[in-house]
């Protein structure tokens, strides 16, 4: 496990020589890796989203491919198609986007809803069908899509079963003034993305995630788990609460924080961690919550504090 957090920190460290932001939301990044996970960047333009995506994907030496999202990107933009040779007359497959390892999708909610469907479904099975024929993506293959969470004339915002499809949900946030002075004495005269060098290989990725897989968890940390989604639906201001499929996936990232900290073991701090960025997007709200101004994040964060620790009997906060 310290060999494994060792690469975790050289990866961190070799992207934040291209994108300054919260260490935290590096961190949150490479957990979604390890886990085999999508992330749904959301947040204003220019806070650099893509240039995170960029830098994640050329410190790992992964294959690379962006696509811009648009009211008239069809389904086979992402899946590929088929078309016939001019020589032989017979049909071949010609890759789409998400023939690829690291997948940028830039304004996801600009498409429309079949593109969407496609995206989604790649991302779920982790191949696409042209024509009656199955085609696998290459591994590891990490999607990353990009949304703007205040402008919505002309998009297509993706329905809350969709959004569940989504490991994590990030925000960037503005920097804070000391990064923000970073970022002008450092690219003033442009991004440094292109100089970056790789650290690490595909297999290493592989590799993490078998380990990630390889953490220890107790079921005592199984039920706190558990306890954290069942209260969500019992929350009074919730009308949907958390799916075991998002049960799952804050145990798994759990898992993988655990990795980035050296550990074989999962605490519940690793949960306590992982729960925002995880489940927030997951659960949908009353119609009187959202009148007073509730968030989800208000929900999990209350959430959190009145269930008792494992192993300790205290509440958070």
């Amino acid at each position: 496990m310290p060999d494994a957090a060792a690469l975790c920190q050289k990866i961190a460290e070799n992207v934040s020589a291209a994108f300054v932001g919260e260490p935290s939301v590096l961190a949150q990044l490479l957990v979604a890796v390890v886990c085999r996970g999508h992330i749904l960047l959301e947040d204003v333009p220019g806070v650099g989203k893509t240039s995170l995506v960029t830098a994640l994907a050329r410190s790992l030496d992964l294959k690379y491919t962006r696509i811009q999202c648009t009211p008239d990107t069809m389904p086979s933009d992402i899946t590929g198609f088929c078309m016939p040779d001019r020589e032989t007359g017979e049909f071949t497959y010609q890759p789409g986007a998400a023939m690829t390892q690291v997948l940028l999708v830039d304004e996801i909610n600009r498409t429309g809803p079949k593109t969407q469907s496609a995206l989604l479904q790649v991302m779920q099975e982790g191949a696409v069908s042209v024509d009656g024929v199955t085609h696998r993506v290459p591994e590891p293959f990490i999607v990353l899509a990009t949304q703007n969470p205040v402008e919505f004339s002309g998009t297509y915002p993706l329905p809350e079963a969709q959004l569940d499809r989504f490991f994590m949900r990030l925000r960037l946030g503005y920097p804070s003034r000391e990064n923000e002075l970073d970022i002008l004495r450092r690219f003033r005269t442009g991004n440094t993305v292109e100089n970056l060098q790789a650290v690490c290989k595909a297999d290493d990725i592989t590799a993490l995630q078998a380990a990630t897989d390889g953490i220890t968890v107790t079921d005592v940390l199984r039920n706190y788990v558990v306890s954290v989604i069942s209260a969500t639906r019992e929350h009074p201001d919730v009308a949907l609460g958390i799916s075991p499929r998002g049960g799952l996936a804050l145990l798994h990232a759990a898992c993988g924080l655990a990795l980035l900290h050296g550990r074989g073991y999962v605490l519940p701090d690793d949960v306590q961690a992982m729960t925002l960025p995880v489940l927030s997007h997951r659960m949908q709200l009353t119609p009187e919550a959202h009148l007073r101004g509730c968030a989800t994040d208000n929900v999990l964060a209350d959430v959190i504090k009145t269930i008792p620790v494992p192993g300790t009997g205290r509440k958070v906060g």
